[in-house]
């Protein structure tokens, strides 16, 4: 009976006379790994087979290439002539210092963590590629006006741009966030309430379908002519239009998401005594999060692109508001300077809706605690 009892993992065996434990497996915290299911990046350790000492020096020279091509973006700009009157500050150079910092940091992080390792190995042609293309652009502009202004200014004057204007600039990016944010929620609190009734109930699909193919395959920027002369405010119509646009694809994933649950679900909720109100939170809306989740990100990006379009036609405030007012002042600096810190907005708020996402379904990426 004891041969037929199971082994534990950390448990001696006997080898041909001699006593050996197995060697533990690497986790990424400091809990044992038999307490709990492995993570993706655990069992990635597992299986994989081990390196060799030219492949793992190679690996660090990868990650160490950023802060090779910082150094030389530094070099480039600092002994290449400008052109004739071209006036420049120390804003730039600060500014490839700073991100050559951060690159430092998670390139010392990388030494004492593998996992760090991985994923500045990861992004390390990514960096690489970042500070060759500022080069690129820096010696096309300021070097050699291959790229003329005022259309092409270079990264000195952009960055300078958004330093000066930085007050106005983070007035704008608060009235475009409450205006995205505002329209987001309207339409993705409309869009569930439509998509998860419709999905439940037959008679709300009859009624709700009709109107999603003939609404959902217009853009909502289309709306725009009309929205302005009906709406009582611009404030009011762009948010409107921003959350016609959020709509259409939350109902979809909502509605898809509840229909592809199986009917054993509700009936065996229901036989236990569900209400209808416990159905809907208790069965149909974790079944469909997935879906939700998705049609929340697709609806984001039409959100962003519905915003701008509203803000650029008649918002009188707001980062698409701030591009039109300096392209008419031929401000050209400081319109690129607004479009980077409109990419820089929109990946945080994306960044966190994606982390938000991976909390709420870390059951279904395998993500544990």
């Amino acid at each position: 009976m004891e041969a037929l009892r199971p082994r534990k993992d950390n448990e001696e065996v006997k080898m041909t006379g001699k006593t050996a434990s197995l060697p533990p497996v690497p986790t990424a915290s400091g809990q044992p790994l038999e307490s709990r299911a492995p993570t993706p990046w655990e069992l990635r350790q597992i299986e994989a087979a081990p390196k060799s000492k030219s492949r793992a020096a190679a690996d660090r020279v990868i990650c160490a290439l950023p802060l090779f091509m910082a150094a030389i973006v530094l070099i480039q700009y600092k002994l290449t002539p400008n052109l004739a009157d071209a006036a420049t500050t120390n804003i730039y150079t600060g500014f490839i210092l700073l991100m050559a910092f951060l690159v430092l940091v998670k390139f010392i992080r990388s030494i004492f963590s593998k996992k760090s390792f991985e994923n500045l190995l990861e992004k390390a042609p990514l960096y690489t590629a970042g500070f060759l293309l500022s080069a690129l652009y820096d010696y096309a502009t300021l070097k050699t006006g291959i790229l003329p202004l005022p259309y092409f200014p270079w990264p000195d004057r952009i960055l300078n741009g958004i330093y000066e204007d930085r007050v106005l600039l983070l007035d704008c990016i608060k009235n475009s966030l409450i205006l995205l944010f505002s329209g987001y929620f309207a339409g993705a609190a409309t869009g569930l309430l439509t998509g998860l009734s419709a999905g439940l109930s037959r008679r709300v699909r009859y009624w709700i379908l009709p109107m999603i193919q003939i609404l959902g395959p217009i853009p909502s920027t289309t709306w725009l002519p009309i929205i302005l002369i009906v709406a009582a405010s611009l404030f009011g119509g762009s948010v409107f239009l921003i959350a016609l646009g959020v709509w259409y694809p939350v109902t979809m994933t909502s509605m898809q998401g509840v229909l592809n649950i199986p009917k054993a679900n509700f009936e065996a909720a229901s036989i236990l005594g569900a209400s209808k109100l416990r159905l809907l939170f208790g069965v149909a809306l974790p079944a469909a999060m997935p879906n939700i989740f998705q049609g929340l990100t697709q609806g984001m990006s039409v959100a962003c692109t519905a915003l701008m379009v509203a803000e650029m036609m008649g918002v009188e405030s707001g980062l698409g508001w701030y591009i039109n007012w300096q392209r008419g002042w031929a401000e050209f600096a400081k319109m690129y300077g607004a479009v980077i810190v409109i990419c820089v907005t929109f990946s945080v708020v994306n960044f966190i809706l994606n982390f938000i996402k991976r909390r709420v379904l870390r059951w279904q990426e395998g993500q544990w605690n």
